[in-house]
């Protein structure tokens, strides 16, 4: 595991956000469309990044102990 793998602060395509979480690109698309998912850089108008803490941040908001 290189050093960039561990930080944090990295910004991660949208590939490679949506391999983190296990979901498609799409579905990527479409939590930014409806105001869900991870929060995300617009660096342009066509590039989007994810900073990986903001995606381990969303995996951690979304564990649940139970189904109550």
């Amino acid at each position: 595991m290189t050093h960039l793998q561990n930080d944090p602060y990295q910004l991660l395509t949208e590939k490679q956000a949506a391999g983190l979480i296990h979901y498609s690109q799409r579905t990527l698309q479409n939590w930014r469309q409806r105001g869900g998912g991870p929060k995300y850089v617009k660096v342009s108008a066509k590039s989007i990044r994810y900073q990986r803490r903001d995606v381990l941040d969303w995996i951690e908001a979304h564990k649940r102990h139970h189904t109550a």
